[in-house]
């Protein structure tokens, strides 16, 4: 039977899996959509109360599409709902936030040297945070700024900067731009469960009643679908981040994150209208590009990690203590500075490393004992690491990691 971190990070990656599913599903189907609206012509013929029409092929086949601004004059037998593919992506990322970051916070979420956060105490950060941010939203929304769409996106904007400076005040830098992301996900899925579907119900009912349909609720759901349309990529981004150093491993990171979601801006506006058949503006390009090239600045000048000075004085945690504590630590200790510190450091020293991948450090015995999980994982129980064995890790010393992991009582899902 496979220990609890086998079973564990089996479990993480079923969940990362259909995290990844259901998100291709949602945006897809949402990026179709939109640029499906924005096609619609008008066209003599329509029956009453149709908007627009549009004509596609796919697959072998011709399809005729047309949208009913507010409502058809009674109700098709056949209705199909598209809610689930958002609901499923916000509900396996959640998990996903508690099977990484909350189980892990000692290694992914809490930074010792920003904020001492009990683990209890930043999973109550994580997840409040989330809340609060679509209740500020909603209530923004619901306000006559509301009538104002492009003042409430600059202001959502601004909130959106705030909220990742604010993260990243508190939480390790991977966190703070992933816990963006989620941020800006809860956003968009709420939008979907608590007005864009609320909306379409009461239209269905009155459609059944055989009452004439209000078009304000069809305005209001519009409102909140065209934020979704331009935070999508901007999303995408944050989740993929917690891959790249240079992205999250930064002074800057909030403001990158800022400049990723004007990017998601400029690029979905070349998109629209080019759906909308209003021309093709090149010029979102030339914009889009100026932007990536700050970032690649910024994130050259402000690379933040803690400093091995630091790393050699830091107090350790009571899991990691344990972990320092058990035996066979010094050995580990010795085979880790052999194997992996030449990439895993502040200051790498093999060729063609020139940060520590995924942030992660490897010199000191706190450094080891913080990220005894990820060492057992990826260099114990797997040949992960090093990369191709570059540094030739022998079988008996990937033994050695296993047996100290498991002295320490790691594979234990308590101690995770």
């Amino acid at each position: 039977m496979p220990d609890h971190i086998v079973i564990w990070e089996w479990l993480s990656f079923a969940i990362r899996w259909t995290h990844v599913i259901t998100a291709i599903a949602w945006i897809g189907s949402s990026f179709y959509f939109v640029a499906l609206d924005l096609g619609l012509v008008k066209a003599p013929g329509l029956p009453k109360g149709a908007h627009g029409e549009e004509w596609q092929v796919h697959g072998g086949g011709f399809y005729h599409i047309q949208k009913y601004l507010v409502a058809p004059e009674r109700m098709p037998e056949h209705l199909t709902w598209f809610k689930w593919e958002s609901y499923a992506t916000w509900l396996s990322g959640a998990a996903l936030l508690m099977v990484t970051y909350w189980a892990g916070a000692n290694l992914f979420l809490i930074d010792p040297a920003k904020m001492a956060l009990a683990q209890w105490q930043a999973i109550l950060i994580s997840g409040g945070s989330l809340a609060i941010g679509w209740l500020i939203y909603d209530t923004l929304c619901k306000s006559p700024l509301g009538e104002r769409p492009t003042v409430l996106m600059l202001l959502l904007f601004a909130a959106l900067v705030v909220m990742g400076w604010g993260y990243d005040q508190v939480f390790t830098g991977r966190a703070a731009l992933l816990h963006l992301g989620a941020f800006t996900a809860t956003i968009m899925t709420a939008n979907v469960f608590l007005v864009i579907m609320p909306n379409q119900r009461i239209v269905v009912a009155d459609l059944k009643a055989e009452r004439a349909p209000d078009p304000k609720y069809g305005k209001i759901a519009k409102l909140r679908s065209t934020h979704n349309n331009y935070l999508t990529l901007p999303v995408i981004f944050l989740m993929l981040s917690n891959h790249y150093p240079l992205a999250f491993a930064s002074d800057y990171n909030w403001l990158i994150a800022a400049l990723i979601f004007l990017m998601g801006v400029t690029i979905r506006h070349f998109f629209n209208t080019m759906h909308a058949r209003k021309g093709e503006l090149w010029w979102t390009w030339a914009v889009t590009a100026v932007l990536f090239i700050m970032i690649m600045w910024l994130s050259s000048i402000g690379l933040n990690q803690d400093t091995l000075e630091n790393a050699e004085t830091r107090a350790l945690t009571p899991v990691e203590t344990r972990y320092a504590e058990a035996a066979g630590f010094d050995e580990v200790a010795g085979i880790v500075a052999g194997r992996c510190s030449m990439c895993h450091a502040r200051e790498p020293v093999y060729e063609g490393i020139y940060h520590a991948p995924k942030g992660v450090f490897l010199e000191t015995p706190s450094d080891i004992a913080r990220a005894a999980r990820e060492i057992y994982v990826q260099a114990g129980l797997t040949d992960a690491m090093p990369p191709a064995n570059v540094s030739f890790m022998e079988d008996e010393e990937r033994a050695k990691v296993i047996r100290w992991f498991r002295a320490a009582g790691g594979a234990d899902l308590a101690g995770m």
